[in-house]
């Protein structure tokens, strides 16, 4: 199992970012971005992965049937850390993925984090090399966890930890152990620790699974107000646009500039950062927003942090300060939604999309302008 990066979102000043080291890396070079859902799908999983895992969803209890609150956030969750979906391979109709997925050789050399040697189990037959083991497929089982949990979930006649549809159902199986019931945190902690016996990893897995849970849900609007809905649903109309640096305008999307401050060039993307979303958003009831999120701090009435997030209402801005307190520190301005979600043009490598207010770090508060 995998443990790639933790980013804090951010755009309009610094960001925090920093690799997590764990005994395996996924040499894979896929980018990470973020997750957004519109009726129950979301746009950065490919649609057959995304299958798999509810398919895996269904199938689950008839070998685990004591399992409760296997829901398919947690299986994105974790395939999102572990390979970011296989996004850039060829999933087949049948589920198949190629190329195929490996981690790196776990011979104690160092190299992405792994210190341990792990002596070959397979003889080469699921990662490709007789001289030891590395981790395979979406989901990154070592061979020799595979053969304990291998499943076939796509009526092949066979398991293959490279098939979606058989990694995510071994992924539940394994997950549910003996008979989790996940609805309850601590057990669904207990889970992903099992998977990766690091704190960073679940704390990242659970991001992922917060993130997935708050976009399949999607927002409420039927006693949202005209305007405030006019703003939301303008927002939410462009969930799937890809960030940009300094994108987007009270038209729409636009190609940014170079460079935000961890190096990433808006110039060849058309799309929105966290402010230019919301002033395309307000520009629609005829409120021209200022560009920056600090600067938009000032416009309207000011929820105060110290109130808590249950004090923000629909259409509001919401804020995250390096320095809660210190509007000069704001960094990232979202749109709530409602029900603790928000509309985010979260980062560099991402998409505009729903998320948890929580996502974020340094709630600093809100804006009232409607």
């Amino acid at each position: 199992m995998v443990v790639l990066l933790l980013f804090t979102g951010v755009c309009c000043a610094a960001p925090v970012s920093g690799a997590i080291s764990a005994y395996v890396a996924l040499q894979t070079g896929l980018q990470d971005d973020g997750g957004i859902a519109e009726g129950g799908t979301a746009a950065d999983i490919p649609a057959r992965m995304l299958t798999a895992y509810k398919k895996a969803v269904q199938q689950v209890g008839k070998y685990r049937p004591k399992c409760q609150g296997m829901r398919w956030p947690i299986l994105a969750g974790i395939a999102k850390v572990e390979s970011n979906h296989a996004v850039g391979r060829n999933i087949a109709d049948n589920g198949d993925i190629r190329p195929k997925i490996y981690g790196v050789l776990l011979n104690g050399s160092g190299s992405g984090g792994n210190t341990t040697v792990f002596p070959d189990t397979d003889g080469g037959k699921w990662d490709g090399t007789a001289s030891g083991e590395r981790a395979v497929g979406p989901f990154q089982f070592l061979p020799s966890t595979w053969e304990g949990i291998d499943k076939d979930a796509n009526g092949d006649k066979r398991t293959d930890p490279h098939n979606a549809d058989d990694a995510a159902l071994g992924a539940a199986v394994y997950l549910c152990g003996n008979g989790r019931d996940l609805t309850k945190r601590a057990q669904l902690k207990a889970a992903i620790w099992q998977y990766n016996h690091s704190s960073e990893y679940v704390a990242n897995v659970l991001g992922w699974i917060d993130q997935y849970t708050a976009a399949a849900q999607g927002p409420d609007l039927k006693n949202v107000p005209g305007k405030v809905r006019t703003v939301i649903e303008a927002a939410l109309s462009q969930r799937g646009a890809p960030y940009s640096w300094g994108g987007g305008n009270a038209s729409g999307k636009s190609y940014g500039f170079c460079c935000s401050p961890s190096g990433k060039s808006g110039a060849n993307i058309k799309g929105f950062d966290c402010s230019g979303l919301t002033v395309y958003a307000y520009a629609k009831v005829g409120i021209q927003l200022p560009r920056t999120a600090a600067a938009q701090a000032g416009v309207g009435q000011r929820v105060p942090a110290g109130l808590g997030t249950g004090a923000l209402k629909p259409g509001d801005l919401v804020f995250y300060a390096d320095a809660p307190g210190r509007d000069a520190t704001i960094y990232h301005v979202g749109i709530y939604l409602g029900s603790g979600q928000m509309v985010n043009a979260a980062r560099p490598d991402t998409v505009v999309r729903l998320d948890a207010v929580s996502a974020m770090s340094g709630y600093a508060g809100g804006a009232r302008l409607l």
